[in-house]
């Protein structure tokens, strides 16, 4: 038996799947070939391999291989299309709309064009961390150029009505982006059904390797500008110029291609495990799911756990499980959830958080010990505190 924790974490980041690895390996060794070297046999490899990338992320989201940027990560992805569509088309607006719960990958580009003099509107979500459709409709201006709204929360896991945003910025030739990191080959994407215009991906999030994502841009009805901000070379038609990483990029194509053939019944599974972990966990007074509790990703469940010491409870859990008490990007700040903050949690029931996320490796039976490791913590710390008033 392993002395490791389970690991429930995989909205932070998951283990790269024995097959994606194998793909990824031929590509360190034999072909080593730079993809923009077209001139020998080393560089078709490569071409090919990232060609074929290229295909498999458009058919998975039913877009264009041309549409497909490859970037290092979602967070680059964001950067380059709201800081992209900012420079490209500040003469028309400078207006962009978001919501209070996205990824400081979003939020900060938006406070640094803030800082540039556009006009950033932050929309607060519901008690159930979903967007008021009509507040959206209210806060767009005949000068608004991009609306960028999550198609799933990486703390709270629910899901946006991502094609009724899209539908209702077509309408109005506002150009719509989506951070889809957490999204990406769990739940149905498809830019041309959804109206997006602009889709941010990622690899690690699900059994890829780190350091490889990717940015759809669409190019046809309408075409979108796009700024590069990064320059040097001219490579993914001038957007983001750098040689590509190609073993990343294998590593991306399979990752997501075997997500793709194994989505349906891997919901499946999830979910039976999600509902066993709640319903093992419901019976400790004062525990509460945060966020809307069917529309959210299959393995992810969010609680807050009243009158318990948030610091106490995560260091109860870790000899056990590893989650995370918030984004793992914002791990270092001592300051409670900004996304549990949204939904009206007080400091204290914020800082009282877990975040579960299950996994593709994970199994009933370490369901069951998570949920007892749980429940034991909360109520020795509960016993605990009683006896400190005593």
């Amino acid at each position: 038996m392993s002395s490791r924790p389970i690991y429930l974490d995989c909205h932070a980041t998951t283990p790269v799947d024995e097959r994606v690895m194998a793909a990824m390996i031929p590509y360190f060794t034999e072909k080593f070939g730079n993809a923009a070297s077209i001139s020998h046999v080393y560089g078709w490899e490569s071409e090919t391999a990232v060609r074929q990338t290229r295909e498999i992320l458009a058919n998975a989201i039913n877009a264009t291989p041309e549409e497909i940027v490859f970037t290092s990560g979602a967070t680059e992805a964001n950067n380059l299309a709201i800081k992209g569509i900012a420079e490209a088309y500040f003469p028309k607006g400078q207006h962009i709309v978001t919501i209070n719960t996205e990824h400081k990958a979003v939020l900060d580009p938006c406070e640094y064009l803030k800082s540039l003099g556009f006009d950033i509107t932050v929309l607060l979500v519901e008690k159930d961390g979903l967007i008021d459709l009509n507040q959206l409709e209210k806060a767009l201006r005949d000068d608004t150029i991009l609306v960028s709204v999550m198609a799933a929360n990486n703390e709270i896991g629910v899901l946006q009505p991502i094609a009724e945003i899209g539908a209702m910025c077509h309408q109005r030739q506002i150009i719509f982006h989506t951070d889809a990191a957490q999204a990406i080959g769990k739940i149905p994407l498809d830019v041309e059904a959804m109206n997006i215009d602009l889709m941010s991906l990622t690899a690690h999030k699900v059994y890829g390797p780190k350091g490889i994502g990717a940015l759809y841009v669409r190019r046809r009805n309408p075409r979108v500008k796009l700024a590069s901000q990064q320059h040097g070379g001219g490579h993914e038609r001038g957007m983001r110029s750098g040689t590509l990483y190609t073993p990343q990029i294998v590593g991306f194509g399979k990752a997501v291609e075997i997500a793709i053939t194994e989505q349906e019944t891997e919901n499946q599974r999830l979910t039976v495990l999600k509902e066993r972990l709640w319903q093992q966990l419901s019976i400790v007074e004062g525990i509460y799911i945060n966020g809307d509790s069917q529309k959210r990703l299959a393995g992810n469940l969010n609680i807050s756990v009243e009158g318990v010491d948030g610091a106490a409870l995560s260091l109860g859990l870790q000899s056990v499980v590893a989650v995370s008490s918030g984004s793992a990007c914002s791990s270092n700040n001592i300051a409670p959830s900004y996304v549990l903050k949204a939904l009206g949690h007080s400091d204290k029931l914020a800082y009282a958080s877990v975040r579960f996320g299950i996994g593709r490796f994970n199994t009933v039976e370490e369901i069951d010990q998570v949920a007892q490791q749980v429940i034991s913590t909360v109520q020795g710390l509960r016993s605990a505190s009683v006896m400190r008033v005593c």
